[in-house]
């Protein structure tokens, strides 16, 4: 079982920044894929980024590629989403989630958390 507490999100500028923190909590953190996902309001739920169980790999979607970077600290059992030159597209519900495969479907993460609002202004 893996617990997962998004914190960072927030009201922010176009061009702005943000930098989302998951903490993890409970047994195996170290063997999950880490994930982000966001959902807008209308929208389905969408993968954003993943780094694998190592930190050695990582894999973004084409709309944030190049603007944010995932990373992950296992002795702090944290993921991280660094955000830069925020759009307004990007404003969603962002969920962080943890999984056995590496790869970018939600039905391939098992623990998700609660969820944090990123809101970016025109």
């Amino acid at each position: 079982q893996v617990q997962l507490v998004e914190s960072g999100g927030g009201l922010v500028q176009a061009g702005g920044s943000l930098r989302l923190s998951c903490a993890a909590s409970g047994r195996d953190f170290n063997r999950h894929t880490m994930g982000w996902f966001r959902q807008a309001p209308g929208k389905e739920r969408e993968f954003v980024a993943a780094v694998a169980s190592n930190g050695a790999s990582t894999y973004y979607d084409d709309s944030v590629r190049g603007r944010f970077k995932i990373s992950r600290d296992h002795a702090q059992n944290s993921a991280y989403l660094e955000m830069n030159g925020l759009k307004p597209e990007d404003t969603a519900v962002y969920y962080c989630a943890a999984g056995r495969v590496f790869g970018e479907l939600a039905e391939e993460y098992d623990y998700w958390g609660q969820g944090t609002q990123v809101t970016v202004s025109a």
